[in-house]
């Protein structure tokens, strides 16, 4: 009888380590510790994010480099989408932006249209399709589950000048990489602190956007905080 008490009892030791080994292995499979990424630099992929790499709009070893944290359907993340666009027009190599997502619980469709945004960008089309999101946003943001999925597929189309492939596109929207990536993105934007959408820091700070209510303000406000970024780089390279 003690025998097989004995028995049993270290079937049921084995059984608990074992358990206890997989949670360890699950916790480790699915949660980054942020504190060993740089949030202010490129983040390539790895385990954590799907493998996949930040999304990035110009040189993404530029001497300022901006990150942004932003939802698809936040009005003002569409607002600031062109002026962003036109600085690194502007300012060419120098400045590069890297985009990672926030999600705000409260957006109806933010979610499925940064999943849009990362399917396009496994065929190359990431920042036309982004752009493309934050211009018709007024068109998707209210849509339906099967409206916005017809949307988004007419929207990949679109970008793509009719050669992307569209089924594979709406295969990899499934895609668990995808889901790794939001989240990944997700737990260092609270990492860091994010307080709301569009946040954007530029060096590592956070700019300040509350004294600007006209274009031109952002503009003057953006040209000045890169221009004195781009001056201390050049003092200390001399």
């Amino acid at each position: 009888m003690r025998k097989v008490t004995g028995v049993i009892i270290g079937l049921i030791v084995i059984a608990f380590g074992v358990l206890v080994g997989l949670a360890l292995k699950n916790k480790a499979d699915n949660t980054a510790d942020y504190k060993k990424y740089n949030a202010d630099a490129f983040i390539a992929g790895d385990e954590y994010n799907g493998w996949i790499d930040d999304h990035v709009k110009g040189n993404k070893d530029a001497d300022v480099l901006l990150v942004e944290y932003a939802d698809y359907q936040c009005p003002g993340c569409a607002s600031m989408n062109p002026r962003i666009n036109k600085i690194l027009e502007e300012f060419g190599d120098k400045v590069g932006l890297i985009y990672r997502n926030y999600l705000l619980s409260y957006h109806q469709n933010g979610t499925a249209a940064a999943t849009a945004a990362e399917a396009a960008a496994m065929q190359g089309y990431w920042k036309e399709y982004a752009d493309m999101l934050f211009a018709n946003q007024s068109t998707w943001e209210s849509a339906d589950v099967d409206e916005r999925r017809n949307m988004f597929a007419d929207l990949f189309m679109n970008v793509t000048d009719g050669k992307g492939d569209v089924n594979k596109f709406l295969s990899d929207m499934e895609k668990a990489e995808i889901k790794k990536k939001l989240k990944f993105d997700q737990g260092l934007g609270d990492e860091i602190k994010i307080t709301g959408t569009p946040s954007i820091y530029l060096n590592g700070e956070k700019i300040d956007f509350s004294g600007t209510s006209t274009e031109e303000e952002f503009y003057t406000l953006m040209r000045s905080k890169i221009n004195a970024a781009l001056a201390t780089k050049a003092k200390v390279a001399e």
